[in-house]
C-alpha cells in the first residue's frame, strides 16, 4: 500500500513539472530577445523570434492633422501636376487681349516694332500656346508664350535679335481685371505679368520681362536687366497701340462671333458642313481647318454646361 502512494505521489508529480514548464522548447535564449521584443505592448502575449524579419509595432507620438496633411499634399500634387489643353486655355484665357496685330515704337531709339500674335493650337495640342513675330525688333524677334502646370507658373521663351534663346518664366504682379473705358461703358482689361529670365550658373546678367496691358487696345512691354544679383534696371519700352479690330475680352457674350476655339472674340468666318463658325486668329483657323469635328464637339460641350450653370 505504501508502495503504490509512493508511486502515485511520483505521477502526480512529474504531471505537475510537465504542466509548469510545458513550453520548454520555446523557452528564449537567455538574451531577453523575446522579453525586449514583448515589452512593447502588454497586450501582445505571442513570443516574437529574435530573428524574424518582419519589424514589430512601434508606438510613438501622435501626430495631430496627419490626415489633413497628407490631403494637402496630395492637393498640391494635383494642383502641380494640372494641365492638358483644357487647363492651359484657362489659365492663358485673360492674355487672349493679346491677339492680333500691333504697332510698337521703343521709347529709347523711337524703332517701329510691329507685333503679331496668333495662337498654335498645333505644335503641342496639350500646351497651347500664344505665338508673338516681331521680324523688326530689337529684342524678341519671335517668342511662346504659355501656361506651365508643372512649374505653376506662365513661360515665355522667344530669339533675341542676336538669334539667342531666352526663357523667362513669372506670373501676375497685379492680376487681369476688366475696368470701365474713359469714352464708353466698354470693358477694359488690365494686367501686370512679369516675367525674370531663367539663367545658367555663371551667367553674367539676366533679364525681366513685364506686359503691361493698359487697356484693350494699348500695351507696354517693358524690358529692364540686371548684373549678378544686383537690381533690375528698366533698359527700354515698347509702347504699342492695336491695329484694327479691337480683341476685348468681355463678361458679355460675342454671340454668333465667338470663337469656336478660344471662346474670343471672332474675326474670321469658317465653314464646316454647311454651317458658318467664327475664330479669332490665324492660329485658330489653321487648327479648325485641321480637325473642324473636334473643336465644334468642343465648343457645343462648353456652350450646354454654360447653359446649365
Amino acid at each position: 500500500m505504501v508502495k503504490n502512494r509512493q508511486m502515485w505521489a511520483a505521477v502526480c508529480l512529474g504531471l505537475l513539472l510537465i504542466t509548469v514548464g510545458g513550453c520548454g522548447d520555446s523557452e528564449p535564449s537567455g538574451d531577453g530577445s523575446q522579453s525586449q521584443a514583448s515589452s512593447g505592448s502588454g497586450d501582445d502575449r505571442s513570443p516574437v523570434p529574435a530573428d524574424s524579419a518582419k519589424p514589430g509595432r512601434i508606438r510613438g507620438p501622435v501626430q495631430l492633422g496627419g490626415s489633413d496633411q497628407g490631403s494637402a499634399a496630395a492637393s498640391a500634387g494635383a494642383d502641380a501636376a494640372e494641365g492638358g489643353l483644357e487647363a492651359v486655355m484657362d489659365r492663358m484665357k485673360p492674355l487672349q487681349i493679346l491677339l492680333g496685330q500691333w504697332r510698337g515704337i521703343t521709347r529709347k531709339e523711337q524703332a517701329l516694332v510691329p507685333q503679331t500674335w496668333v495662337w498654335d493650337l498645333k505644335t503641342d495640342p496639350s500646351q497651347p500656346a500664344l505665338v508673338l513675330t516681331s521680324a523688326e525688333s530689337p529684342y524678341f524677334r519671335d517668342g511662346r508664350l504659355t501656361w506651365l502646370a508643372s512649374e505653376q507658373a506662365y513661360e515665355f521663351s522667344g530669339t533675341n535679335s542676336q538669334g539667342k534663346r531666352q526663357v523667362l518664366r513669372g506670373t501676375f504682379s497685379r492680376s487681369p481685371q476688366q475696368v470701365p473705358g474713359d469714352a464708353d461703358d466698354q470693358p477694359q482689361m488690365t494686367f501686370k505679368l512679369e516675367l525674370t529670365e531663367t539663367v545658367a550658373r555663371g551667367q553674367a546678367t539676366s533679364w525681366r520681362l513685364v506686359f503691361n496691358q493698359q487697356e484693350n487696345n494699348r500695351l507696354l512691354v517693358e524690358l529692364s536687366r540686371r548684373r549678378g544679383e544686383g537690381k533690375f534696371r528698366l533698359q527700354d519700352t515698347i509702347g504699342s497701340q492695336r491695329e484694327g479690330t479691337s480683341f476685348a475680352l468681355s463678361d458679355s457674350d460675342y454671340g454668333e462671333k465667338t470663337c469656336v476655339i478660344s471662346q474670343g472674340l471672332g474675326t474670321m468666318a469658317v465653314s464646316f458642313k454647311g454651317k458658318t463658325y467664327w475664330v479669332c486668329c490665324s492660329g485658330c483657323k489653321a487648327a479648325f481647318e485641321e480637325e473642324p469635328e473636334k473643336w465644334i464637339a468642343r465648343f457645343e460641350a462648353i456652350k450646354a454646361k454654360a447653359s446649365s450653370l
